[in-house]
């Protein structure tokens, strides 16, 4: 999911005449925010904020001018200089301005300071700015084939609920501060305000005491449940829902898997950060983490989300990314770590070896399937997700790296420094020079080689596979019998240094595995066995993180959404209510195209148009394949996968049937390797409207049945990925 992010859309130039300041010491930071006091009245009916904002400048402040954001809806009405107040002023001198266009940059104002600002003793300067106005960007939801998408809005305040975010620019910030809050929020009777921090004996105030990067606050009428609750580690943490009044029975369920992930992660990364964590429902399609608590859209949050890659995502961000900070203009390594952590690591944590080696496998899938030469990019340069490439390589990628790393350098020191990072830098910027420094602290090694290979190089390794061949073992004190099977490994380009297990498949269902270190672009690899073997597979487990042909995937509707050809076809006689439903599918791969540059790639083939010879690449049919007799010849490439019955279908011979049943299955197209036929088929139009509405959510296996919307099963035909060499001679 999304962790928060700045995003500076709008500005404020605001030039400062201090004469004693005016040129900076060599080596002088620009300046920063370091404290807001904030005191807010949210209007929903109207749109409206009234704000005021009491800020404090760091010490040693030296700059003539400082762009301070602000969304221009709002209407600065007042700034005043509070520097040479001892506490809190009521009223204060205040500073002429006058507010004018930038040139050039028509989005961006100037205000110019006519009096001077005085430096406090200790060097900093305070400012108070009054201001009102609109943020009326109502969240809108981008038509696109991504199957996790936040509705987009930099920012809303109406009657049917409040956000605002960094992109907001609802209250005067810095470029690059970290800073503290203090909060006060007016709403009206019957809302409840959330933001970041500890909520006070006064619910409208909230104190941030832990620097963060921007604040965030939501509003609602929401129903309220805390649990004061104390972590194995002694630690106490009060754990909050805020949600509709429709899911406030959800609470108890949420406020459980919010502990369990807790007590989870607190003995891998220390103390949790915070006084609170906090669950809060949202009146649009979102999944976001700031500092103390996690902002899920409605719909989610109907739909149980506490998985270790949603909720468990949210609460590692605790930690990384809300309590240790990155800037991506240095490399976004925040998003890859949490994933480690939660998407994957978790399933290790909790003994489930299963689905542990399950997300590795989807992880190479990921970015083989959306990741290219010519659009590659190294994990350095990532900064945040726009689609589904920056996802594989920001996400996906960078939590191999981390598996690699930790392979590398061994489980104590790889624990050890993972936690050494918040001990250190908590309320600080880490960069990737500062992950390295950390785990070679903990390793007393020289790791340059490894960031160099897999953070500051575009690419991942391609390995290949043959010659198996066994020969007799000479001259060894081993058992009397025994050979030694050798395999040829090749790296593609620029190789690197990388390890690589091997399995031998040996009789009975026996195997034995190896694991090599591959230094070089050839190796021939010799290993001493106690009997022949028939077969042997590179990476069966998918530890090393590398690039796998389309041609080795199982078949998958993914590989139809990659395809660089690709053809729907809509089956005729589909019922008004199926009809559609698949509608909208077309609707949406249309919309998903006219947004990306370059020519159009999906043929729509008409019903009519069914005596058509096959078309070239993957195709995608939506309705019964019994109505079409080009449908039907498409089914052919299923083979004995998957069969039509009167009342349902079989899959893998297994049969099911009844007006509830529906099915989405991708075959291989052996005339076109690397492309597939996929099928949409419901047994009834009821049986499909649910699948249809999220068919792209379903898209990494080769079968997936459905019952009542709801999936039954699911599974993939034959699989290549572990590439398979067999025995050829003595």
């Amino acid at each position: 999911m999304n962790c928060l992010h700045r995003l500076i859309r709008f500005s404020l130039l605001v030039v400062l005449l201090i004469p004693a300041l005016a040129v900076a010491e060599p080596g002088t930071r620009h300046p920063t925010i370091t404290h807001h006091q904030l005191t807010l009245k949210l209007l929903p009916d109207s749109h409206q904020l009234m704000a005021t904002d009491e800020v404090t400048l760091a010490q040693g402040t030296a700059a003539e001018e400082m762009a301070f954001s602000l969304a221009p809806t709002l209407r600065l009405e007042r700034i005043e200089d509070l520097t040479a107040c001892q506490d809190r002023c009521e009223s204060a001198a205040a500073l002429a301005f006058e507010r004018a266009s930038q040139p050039g940059q028509p989005e961006r104002h100037r205000i110019i300071l006519k009096r001077p600002a005085i430096n406090a003793p200790d060097g900093s300067v305070r400012l108070r700015f009054s201001y009102r106005g609109v943020i009326d960007d109502p969240p809108r939801d981008p038509r696109h084939l991504r199957f996790v998408t936040p509705s987009e809005t930099s920012g809303h305040i109406g009657p049917e609920g409040v956000y605002l975010s960094s992109e907001s620019q609802w209250y005067p910030d810095l470029d690059d501060s970290l800073a503290t809050y203090d909060v006060t929020i007016a709403v009206p009777d019957g809302w409840t305000a959330v933001t970041q921090g500890t909520r006070q004996s006064d619910p409208a105030r909230w104190i941030v005491s832990s620097m963060s990067e921007a604040l965030t606050v939501v509003a609602n009428r929401f129903v309220v449940k805390t649990r004061a609750w104390q972590a194995k580690s002694g630690q106490a943490v009060q754990l909050s829902t805020y949600l509709f009044p429709e899911e406030a029975a959800l609470a108890d369920e949420y406020l459980d898997a919010s502990a369990r992930y807790l007590d989870a992660y607190i003995p891998l990364l220390g103390p949790y950060p915070f006084s609170q964590f906090a669950v809060v429902e949202n009146f649009f399609s979102s999944g976001l983490g700031m500092p103390s608590f996690t902002l899920l859209g409605s719909g989610v949050i109907k739909r149980h989300y506490t998985q270790p890659y949603a909720l468990g995502h949210e609460i590692v961000h605790s930690w990384i990314g809300n309590g240790v900070f990155n800037r991506t203009s240095q490399g976004n390594w925040v998003e890859g770590l949490t994933t480690y952590l939660s998407n994957y690591y978790y399933h290790e944590l909790t003994g489930d070896e299963a689905q542990a080696r399950e997300q590795r496998r989807l992880m190479l899938l990921g970015y083989s399937l959306y990741v290219h030469g010519g659009d590659d990019y190294p994990l350095l340069k990532f900064a945040q997700k726009r689609d589904e490439k920056d996802n594989a390589i920001g996400y996906q990628k960078s939590a191999m790296v981390f598996h690699l790393l930790r392979q590398e350098i061994g489980e104590p020191a790889f624990w050890r420094a993972l936690k050494r990072i918040p001990e250190r830098y908590l309320g600080k910027v880490v960069d990737w020079k500062d992950l390295e420094e950390v785990f070679q602290e903990a390793t007393d090694r020289d790791l340059r080689w490894f960031f160099s290979q897999w953070v500051e190089r575009a690419g991942v390794p391609e390995l290949a596979l043959s010659g198996l061949r066994v020969q007799p073992v000479h001259g060894t004190s081993g058992q009397a019998g025994a050979i030694a099977a050798a395999v040829h490994v090749a790296q593609r380009g620029v190789p690197y240094r990388v390890p690589v297990e091997l399995e031998f498949v040996l009789a009975g269902g026996r195997s034995q595995v190896v694991r090599i270190q591959m230094v070089g672009a050839q190796q021939d690899v010799i290993v001493p066995l106690l009997e022949r073997p028939s077969a042997v597979r590179l990476d069966p487990d998918y530890h090393l993180f590398r690039r796998v042909a389309r041609s080795d995937m199982a078949p998958m509707l993914n590989l139809y959404v990659t395809d660089p050809l690709r053809t729907v076809f809509l089956t005729p006689a589909v019922p008004s209510d199926q009809s559609d439903a698949f509608d909208e599918i077309v609707q949406r791969i249309v919309a998903q195209e006219a947004a990306k540059s370059g020519a159009q790639r999906t043929t729509v083939l008409q019903p009519e148009a069914a005596a058509s010879p096959m078309p070239e690449g993957s195709l995608l049919i939506l309705g019964n394949p019994r109505e079409s007799r080009f449908a039907a010849t498409a089914l052919q490439y299923c083979g004995d996968h998957v069969r039509l019955t009167d009342n349902g279908f079989s899959v893998e011979g297994r049969t099911y049937e009844g007006s509830t049943m529906a099915l989405l299955a991708s075959c291989r197209r052996d005339d076109h390797p690397g492309s597939v036929v996929t099928f949409l088929y419901g047994v009834t139009p009821q049986a499909l409207s649910r699948v249809a509405r999220l068919l792209f959510f379903y898209g990494w296996q080769s079968y997936v049945i459905f019952h009542e919307g709801a999936v039954m099963a699911r599974g993939d035909w034959e699989d290549m990925m572990s590439a398979e060499v067999r025995f050829e001679t003595d």
